[in-house]
């Protein structure tokens, strides 16, 4: 036994001798796609060893190897033939230069379509591009406005966000870089319009999805909005923009491997209602003041770290028409937001990587309702990890991730000056975690199969929540797509601060059902979707005077339905410099929750809505003009001079908006000239009526319409960027 003993000991120090006198191998290179692209992601590894790495978003990859011989270099991707090249292993440095073919049998011919409008990728069937949101006329460069026009959404005109298939605004949640947003809009009160906090230059693309999503997008019953942020910055650059409502300073200034981006914006509508006469009797009119910091570093080979901090403060008091109050009911706001966005993401070994985050959000606000006072003090963080492997196999990809949030929200109402003050508020603490796979079955079928799981300290309870996807693909361009899933979401805070006392709560709940068929060719988008959506467990509760602080009566006993079909039709070819779309939604929706007694058409929702969509670019006049129009078939709402509930309707709602810019040199620095017109034809839209609390002598609730501030509105702007090594260019449509 000691010979033996003694035997393996020399044959160990034998061993080790050898391999530290065994020399490093450095294997290097770029691998790029048929076109000639860089492809991220690519698993490069020696075969029967553990020596490899991950190409970054170059398609660079680098790793050291000590092993020696000949052995087979092995890169492969899911959705491309697997490329395998011989190696002689001798301690010199090897440098490679791969090209990966698309496979037919394989994933990556077949994308999943199910509900989803992808903007971030020419190559996943484009929508709409940042440049759609910017050039959009009516939209005013806010992401909802452009988003607004696309199938499945409803114009609300007094709210001036996501309404989907029969939604409510809270039900559409928005993500940036993967985290999600706790104040996706700025502040407002009902019958002000209000905008996205975030301006769309921050953003390389824009992922909406109707119905059917991901299961790492959670607390989102209909739909949900993927803002990606752009990486380094691409050049050194100084931005100034001379507003018909204010003022815009930005800078960008690009290192080898990092960059920083600075803006401040200062809005002031006064001057501009001076001008242009509002039906409304603005005392203080909308002011805004803010800024912006954006850090980006590049880590390694292909990590990057981004960090990106913005605050906002802004104000407003105004005389709303209302038939309880001669000259109009005032009302004033405050707001303060503060928001940071830290992340980062690298590639892993063998195939995987990791994308992880936090963010924080600090929003304050006061609103005075003519002798009334309510503050409101939201702070909240969130968390979020996610592992993706996109070569656990030829056939099969896998992405797992996990999820956790703390909020505090705290509210304070006083009902007059001499009325004691109610404090109100709750402390949530909520956990996910999420699990999904790609699966090609054959050439022309794929499966995308997860599965979300949550928690919620509020509600004291688990969800449990199934997504699946196919798509089988008819033929080049086209293809044939289904979805069905499970969505949870908690109720909204001002339904939290009272019945989170209420150990009989749960999460609301929808189920989706779609099937999708999509045709994308010769710069052509044909879209057509039919959709199922039941809602459970909304919450609802009684409104009197008696009841509306009394958690015993809130209860998750609501339902209802939406059904419906959306058609897309875009066209970037047919004529020359035109590009133009065409979308359509149906929606035949009813509910039951929050004050609804019976199950009724919400508020918000029209039967029919329709836009089309039109920009030319006129090459010798340097000018890019644009046009909207859309409708919006009469809306419900509650006529308290007749019987029934939610039974009158609104006049149907039309918009023509208009919008030119003109391109041109300053100083030799790149200027744009821009000018948008809304409702240019003054229609009269009216989104609903305020009544009067009780009837007067004839037993006649005395009501006023809810209408815009103005019949138009009148934008115009000075677009300045001035770029020292790039000449500007007058050529080109506006960005």
């Amino acid at each position: 036994m000691k010979r033996l003993f003694l035997s393996l000991l020399l044959l160990l120090i034998a061993t080790c001798h050898l391999v530290a006198q065994t020399p490093t191998t450095t294997l290097s290179g770029t691998i790029r796609d048929a076109a000639g692209q860089p492809l991220p992601g690519v698993n490069v590894f020696l075969k029967t060893t553990f020596d490899g790495a991950s190409t970054d978003t170059l398609g660079h990859f680098r790793f050291t190897t000590k092993q020696t011989g000949t052995l087979p270099l092995l890169a492969s991707l899911l959705g491309y033939e697997p490329q395998e090249q011989p190696v002689v292993l001798d301690g010199t440095s090897k440098r490679f230069t791969l090209t990966l073919k698309p496979v037919r049998n394989q994933l990556g011919s077949v994308v999943i379509t199910a509900g989803a409008f992808e903007a971030s990728d020419e190559k996943r069937s484009t929508v709409l591009t940042t440049r759609d949101v910017q050039t959009t006329a009516g939209a005013l460069a806010d992401i909802s406005g452009a988003l607004n026009t696309l199938p499945g959404t409803s114009r609300v005109g007094e709210e001036g966000k996501l309404f989907v298939r029969g939604g409510a605004a809270g039900e559409t949640k928005q993500y940036l870089d993967g985290l999600p947003l706790q104040s996706p809009y700025n502040a407002s009160v009902s019958g002000v319009p209000s905008r996205g906090r975030f301006s769309p230059n921050l953003f390389k693309g824009t992922v909406f999805s109707t119905g059917g999503y991901s299961a790492e997008y959670g607390q989102a019953l209909s739909a949900a909005v993927g803002l990606n942020s752009y990486d380094l910055a691409p050049e050194t650059q100084t931005g100034l923009s001379l507003l018909s409502v204010g003022v815009s300073v930005s800078h960008q200034q690009r290192f080898e491997r990092s960059s920083v981006a600075v803006t401040g914006d200062y809005t002031n509508l006064q001057p501009y209602y001076g001008l242009v006469p509002q039906r409304w009797g603005w005392t203080k009119a909308p002011q805004s003041m803010g800024g912006s910091l954006a850090l980006r570093q590049r880590t390694g080979e292909a990590g990057m770290v981004k960090v990106y901090s913005t605050f906002t403060q802004s104000q407003f008091a105004l005389r709303q028409p209302d038939p309880m109050f001669e000259g109009g009911r005032p009302i004033a706001l405050q707001n303060s937001n503060q928001y940071v966005n830290a992340t980062f993401r690298s590639p892993l070994t063998r195939g995987w990587s990791v994308q992880t985050g936090v963010a924080g959000t600090l929003d304050e606000q006061t609103v005075r309702p003519d002798v009334q006072y309510l503050h409101e003090l939201e702070q909240s963080v969130v968390g979020r990890v996610v592992l993706t492997n996109d070569s656990a196999s030829a056939y099969f990809n896998l992405k797992l991730g996990a999820e956790g949030l703390a909020q505090n929200y705290r509210q304070q109402y006083q009902q007059n000056n001499d009325a004691s003050t109610m404090h109100l508020g709750f402390d949530e603490r909520r956990a996910a975690a999420f699990a999904e796979s790609d699966v090609a079955f054959s050439n022309q079928l794929v499966a995308r199969v997860g599965g979300r799981a949550e928690y919620s300290r509020v509600l004291g309870g688990w969800n449990a929540a199934p997504r699946l996807a196919l798509a089988y693909q008819l033929n080049e361009g086209s293809q044939l797509s289904a979805a069905y899933g499970y969505f949870y979401q908690t109720p909204a805070n001002d339904l939290l601060r009272i019945g989170q006392y209420n150990p009989g709560l749960r999460f609301e709940r929808a189920t989706h059902y779609l099937v999708t068929y999509q045709r994308v060719k010769n710069d052509r988008t044909l879209r057509l979707e039919a959709y199922y959506k039941s809602y459970a467990h909304l919450l609802r509760y009684d409104s009197t005077a008696a009841h509306l602080y009394n958690p015993a009566f809130y209860q998750s006993t609501g339902h209802g339905y939406a059904r419906g079909f959306d058609f897309f039709w875009r066209d970037r070819k047919t004529v020359k410099n035109l590009d133009y779309w065409v979308s359509y939604g149906l929606v035949d929706t009813r509910r039951q929750q929050r004050l609804d007694p019976i199950m009724a058409v919400p508020t918000f929702a029209s039967r029919h809505n329709l836009s089309v969509v039109s920009k030319y670019w006129i090459q010798k006049l340097h000018t890019q003009v644009g046009a909207t129009y859309s409708y919006g078939s009469p809306r419900a709402y509650y006529d308290l001079n007749r019987d029934g509930y939610n039974q009158g309707r609104t006049p149907s709602y039309q918009d023509l908006s208009i919008n030119l810019s003109y391109v041109t040199s300053l100083w030799r620095n790149l200027t744009i000239v821009h000018i948008s017109c809304s409702n240019v034809l003054g229609r009269n839209n009216i989104y609903g009526y305020r009544y009067a609390n009780t009837p007067d002598a004839n037993g006649f609730y005395q009501n006023v319409a809810v209408t815009p501030a103005a019949q138009r509105m009148v934008f115009a702007g000075l677009l300045i960027s001035i770029n020292k090594k790039r000449p500007s260019d007058t050529e080109t449509a506006p960005e």
